[in-house]
């Protein structure tokens, strides 16, 4: 058991999915760590190309399964492939990104393999452990890291005995970032058996109706958030002002999301999207752990709020002691006057 494999899921673009990318700029960390190589998973049809993408990002082998069947996903298909290929491999840790197709297929294959599993980790490391029963230490074993008891600590945990090591990772928590350019990795292709074709008519999919993401903060730039601290959805509306002004994008936190004050899809934090834009401007968040794992590391961040004790405050890089509905217009007025 050497090596680091991630399970690349696919866009509906055919295109390697974010998450994926993100979990192979982390693999490839994980795999100069413990001296081994960074292997990838491709499941679909007609995805060589987006195989062949992977190398810049270190990627030394991509095991190509190139199938109809597995295409657009299915459950059935891909855990009979992928569990195969691991079985095979036998590689020692295992990544999933923690969407809806890693959450469905990565415990299937923990379940099958007789293996841990953990879910949403926000930060994967390499380190040593020791039992305390036992007293026998575990070198080079993988840290899985994730918020736990509602985002109100932070929990470490290993699987020091059996093997693959496996996690799911959220989106955004991971860099995305090339390796190399001229990287080069080499195709396996996979080969699909016969047995596929008992799990492929399990399911059927008789149409597919795909609707366009209307809201989509998680490569923004600048983004303007705000808390329960704004009010009412008619105080957010200030928000949606300024950010039309300085080209940003609105976020909410659970709280305010819950309030009505703002859609669901800008929700940031723990329960939704992590961002890491270059300014985080943070209005009216008191900033509980579970809405600063989502944004905290942000290039730069701006406090507005009127409790100088908020925890927000302590990751800030500057802070504003104020109310929002104050400050922002000051700064609307203040932008408008230097762009003239």
């Amino acid at each position: 058991m050497n090596n680091v494999l991630v399970y690349c899921e696919l866009s509906e673009k055919n295109q390697i999915a974010d998450i994926a990318l993100e979990l192979c700029t982390k693999g490839r960390q994980l795999a100069s760590r413990l001296g081994c190589r960074l292997q990838a998973a491709v499941l679909g049809s007609g995805v060589k190309a987006a195989a062949e993408s992977l190398y810049p990002y270190g990627v030394d082998e991509v095991f190509l399964a190139d199938d109809p069947r597995l295409s657009p996903y299915r459950t059935l298909p891909h855990f009979d492939v992928l569990s195969k290929l691991i079985q095979k491999e036998q590689p020692q840790i295992v990544l999933f990104g923690a969407s809806s197709v890693g959450r469905d297929l990565a415990p299937r294959i923990a379940s099958f393999l007789r293996c841990g599993l953990t879910a949403d980790c926000t930060q994967l490391e390499i380190g040593s452990h020791e039992d305390p029963k036992t007293k026998k230490t575990y070198e080079n074993i993988l840290y899985q890291i994730r918020p736990a008891f509602g985002g109100n600590i932070i929990a470490t945990i290993v699987c020091p005995e059996t093997r693959p090591q496996m996690a799911t990772v959220r989106e955004g928590v991971m860099k995305k970032e090339v390796f190399d350019p001229a990287y080069k990795g080499v195709i396996v292709p996979v080969a699909v058996e016969a047995s596929l074709d008992k799990a492929d008519k399990a399911v059927e999919i008789l149409s597919r109706e795909i609707e366009e993401q209307k809201i989509d903060i998680k490569g923004a730039q600048i983004i303007v958030a705000g808390g329960y601290g704004m009010g009412s959805r008619e105080n957010f509306q200030l928000l949606h002002q300024f950010a039309r002004l300085i080209g940003a994008s609105v976020g909410a936190t659970r709280a305010a999301v819950d309030a009505g004050f703002c859609e669901g899809e800008r929700q940031i934090g723990q329960t939704g999207v992590t961002v890491r834009p270059k300014l985080y401007i943070a209005c009216g968040i008191s900033g509980a752990v579970q809405h600063r794992a989502g944004m905290e590391q942000s290039a730069k961040i701006i406090s507005i709020n009127t409790d100088p004790d908020a925890p927000i405050n302590a990751i800030a890089d500057y802070t504003i002691i104020g109310d929002v509905m104050t400050v922002i217009p000051q700064f609307m007025a203040c932008y408008k006057n230097n762009l003239k």
